[in-house]
């Protein structure tokens, strides 16, 4: 217990803390993307993808706590040592130099960071937790259904069999981008999430001592790059939407509604899925 309480109680475990924390959490973005982008491979793919994380049960309901404490303890980390940096440099002139040393991501770090956490509640509220706002804000209890057309294999797998009805999930994230004001919101969350991700990866490494003076630049530029990769696949998505590349699908809600992409959006309570 003394070393898990060190880490709380000091500076150098705090920062420990924001590392280890900010690796799972920069896992978990990429795995979302990765899951995301299956909605370019059609309606089987990211219905079957969203149905098998659901038959997890209680392994997801345990990655989903685990990451919530990943993201609390974070904050938490943070908030801390942003208020002991401002204790210990108090009205200090080298606070200036220090400034223009900074580079811009992170000196914008928290304010990013809070915006990043609004988006966090407000994504879990649209497509996780089922309030659909493109369809009139309704908070919807009984979401659409999908039937597959075809099997869904993880590693060859079949995990989700043909004719299964599913969580009509592709629906959710097209009609949800069919809407220009929802998808420039979450391109600019992105963007911000992006800015916040290029300064903590760098960050996570010099905390691990991962990082010194012969490979630091090369370092810097391979984040950045993960950096712009991991933004243009996000905004490739709502992009393709508004873009007309991606299409209401066969047999979803969203090829009910729309009609030569001109979407009639109403709230759909009808369906649900069969009892288990």
């Amino acid at each position: 217990m003394t070393l898990i309480g060190n880490l709380f109680r000091s500076s150098i475990g705090r920062k420990f803390l924001m590392a280890v924390t900010g690796l799972v959490l920069i896992g978990f973005v990429i795995g979302h993307l990765v899951g995301n982008l299956q909605i370019f491979s059609g309606a089987d793919k990211i219905n079957g993808y969203a149905h098998f994380l659901h038959t997890l049960g209680p392994a997801l309901w345990a990655a989903r706590i685990g990451l919530l404490i990943c993201v609390a303890i974070h904050i938490w980390a943070a908030v801390v040592l942003s208020v002991e940096n401002k204790v210990s440099r108090g009205a200090k002139n080298y606070a200036v130099n220090k400034w223009i040393q900074a580079t811009w991501a992170s000196r914008y770090m928290r304010w990013t960071g809070f915006v990043v956490l609004a988006f966090i509640i407000y994504h879990l509220a649209q497509f996780t937790i089922g309030a659909n706002w493109a369809e009139g804000g309704n908070f919807k209890t009984r979401l659409p259904v999908y039937q597959m057309s075809s099997d869904f294999h993880i590693l060859g797998f079949p995990v989700v069999a043909k004719g299964e009805l599913v969580h009509d999930v592709y629906s959710m994230m097209y009609l949800g981008f069919a809407n220009p004001i929802i998808s420039a919101f979450y391109i600019l969350a992105v963007a911000l999430l992006t800015i916040h991700l290029l300064h903590g990866t760098d960050s996570m490494f010099q905390t691990f001592g991962w990082r010194n003076q012969s490979w630091a630049r090369a370092l810097r530029k391979i984040v950045g790059l993960f950096c712009l990769l991991y933004f243009l696949g996000n905004a490739a998505i709502p992009g393709a939407v508004l873009a007309g590349f991606v299409k209401p699908a066969e047999g979803t809600r969203a090829a009910a509604l729309c009609h030569d992409a001109s979407c009639s959006v109403v709230a759909d309570t009808s369906a649900q899925l069969p009892r288990r």
